[in-house]
């Protein structure tokens, strides 16, 4: 006889499970305990949101699916905002939750709460279990769900009892069957053609690449289209990292927070080739003005997707592997050179010189520098606000990752996400840049990191403001600064140490790399405090 507690874990254990966040309660119990006999590692994070949120980095870093876990109600209800950051970028999770007993479901009994309801709008699906003997199933389709198609959060919700309850045996299915669930996974050979023909027809073409394309594992083919055929690159936030900065057909990337030369080549272009890029309203304000001008190949593995933001001339349903991989072998043209030498003169014309401030480090120089510091395969995680533009426009990355909440742009997302990533790949460098405003959202994770002795590097941009809603107020508010002035802030330096991490504050850019090199030498955990000018724009 075996539990469905068991059965969970050699579930997990056969999908190749090394690492699941989580925090433990009551109706979870159960599976915790099985758990503790295994050598998968349960990473104890300091609530719950976070262990989404690590579960996402681990995801994104390993090109995996990512596992939380929670108990029920209240622990339940913290995952939420976390599974659907995973959701609106697409991140892979399969997230099990404890519920109360079967027999009492609806009563509102103690830490009762309907998660798969709740949740119900921002998961890929949904399962509560109501027998025992359903669980291999649940889990053979959860993870299946989960990685396939467009990726995104699977819910388990697992009474207390379904846990307890025995069966005779365990098999876990070999193969998936659902019904109505099939992806598109190669794209239709005609609208290929179509596409190619176009491109042929083009003279200013450009690649907009979006987060789709590092999802995929689409980014080798991605970079071999572009060099092939000449075509320069630009990228939403979600996409940086498919082109290695330097290269020279990278322009950047694009939107109200981008960078004006990628800008610019986007609304010249007489021909867009999107590639799993949803191009929402940060990416391109006025995309009926684009289109007025160019024509648009879109492809994306979600049809959904395709047309949604921006009128579509040829849709390409498809991975984008595979569809790349199609284009390859047919593609035979090269971008004209004038084009690509328009674009080079606006990289030159718009590069931006970043305002500095006496007796204050400047953030975007900063990171810049920061940069040819890393392991050419250090990964990033970028919180939200002014210093995630920051990142996102001056970290100058190779072969890494650059991970970031772009769709919901959840406020301290960054530490939790390195916890997660730093675990995926302990032998890359990992940082993670947050302002003091989103770092007080997460800095209970520095416990997790101490605990688990995790090499994690932290930079906190310290400007004792709320920087972009503050900046947004200068600018339409009348600088009428409601609630953004962060007034009281603790002590990062002494925080850190409070917890056995070192930390350091530098008020230049001299002081901050100094204490950059002493950081990255480290084998430890590290909280480097910039102080930053509360006036330094996010441009």
């Amino acid at each position: 006889m075996i539990s469905g507690a068991e059965i969970m874990v050699k579930c997990l254990q056969e999908e190749g499970v090394r690492v699941v966040f989580g925090y433990p309660g009551a109706v979870i119990c159960p599976f915790f305990d099985e758990l503790y006999r295994t050598d998968i590692k349960a990473v104890l994070v300091r609530q719950e949101q976070n262990a989404a949120h690590s579960a996402s980095g681990y995801a994104r870093a390993l090109s995996c699916v990512g596992v939380c876990v929670a108990t029920s109600g209240p622990g339940a209800l913290n995952l939420i905002t976390g599974i659907a950051t995973a959701y609106m970028d697409s991140i892979p999770l399969v997230c099990i939750t404890g519920q109360v007993k079967s027999d009492v479901l609806g009563r509102d009994v103690f830490q009762e709460a309907d998660i798969t309801g709740a949740c119900e709008s921002f998961v890929k699906h949904s399962y509560l279990v109501k027998n025992t003997a359903d669980l291999p199933r649940v889990f053979k389709e959860a993870f299946h769900i989960a990685s396939t198609g467009r990726p995104g959060p699977v819910l388990i919700d697992v009474p207390v009892d379904i846990q307890q309850g025995v069966v005779e045996e365990f098999v876990y299915p070999d193969k998936v069957n659902i019904i109505g669930y099939k992806p598109s996974v190669h794209g239709h050979p005609m609208q290929v053609k179509k596409a190619i023909e176009m491109i042929k027809d083009s003279k200013r073409p450009i690649i907009c690449a979006g987060g789709g394309v590092l999802t995929s594992g689409a980014k080798p083919k991605l970079r071999e289209f572009s060099q092939i055929t000449k075509i320069p690159v630009i990228s939403t936030m979600m996409g940086i990292g498919v082109m290695p900065s330097d290269d020279p057909l990278y322009v950047g990337m694009i939107g109200s927070h981008g960078v004006k030369a990628a800008n610019t080549a986007m609304h010249n272009a007489d021909l867009i080739i999107l590639c799993g890029a949803r191009v929402g309203d940060r990416a391109v304000a006025s995309p009926d003005q684009v289109v007025e001008r160019a024509n648009v190949i879109h492809i994306d593995i979600d049809p959904a997707e395709i047309g949604k933001n921006m009128k579509t001339t040829v849709p390409i349903v498809g991975d984008m592997k595979n569809v790349l991989g199609q284009m390859l072998k047919e593609i035979d043209y090269t971008a004209p050179e004038e084009w690509a030498e328009q674009i080079k003169k606006w990289k030159e014309q718009f590069a931006a010189v970043p305002q500095s401030f006496e007796g204050y480090v400047e953030p975007k120089s900063f990171i810049a520098k920061l940069s040819t510091m890393l392991k050419p395969k250090a990964v990033m995680a970028a919180d939200v606000g002014q210093n995630q533009i920051w990142c996102a426009n001056n970290y100058r990355i190779r072969d890494g990752r650059f991970l970031t909440s772009g769709g919901m742009g959840t406020m301290g997302y960054s530490v939790p996400a390195a916890v997660g990533a730093k675990l995926a790949r302990p032998s890359r460098d990992v940082v993670a840049v947050c302002g003091d405003g989103a770092f007080q959202m997460s800095m209970n994770e520095l416990a997790t990191i101490a605990q688990e002795n995790l090499n994690i590097k932290i930079i906190v941009m310290r400007n004792t403001v709320l920087g972009m809603v503050h900046e947004l107020q200068d600018v339409h508010y009348g600088s009428r600064y409601a609630i953004t002035e962060l007034d009281t802030i603790p002590d990062f330096v002494a925080l850190a140490k409070a917890y056995g991490i070192d930390s350091a504050l530098a008020s230049s850019n001299e002081e901050a790399e100094e204490y950059a090199k002493i950081m990255l030498k480290s084998d430890k955990p590290f909280v480097l405090v910039c102080n930053i000018h509360p006036k330094t724009s996010s441009r």
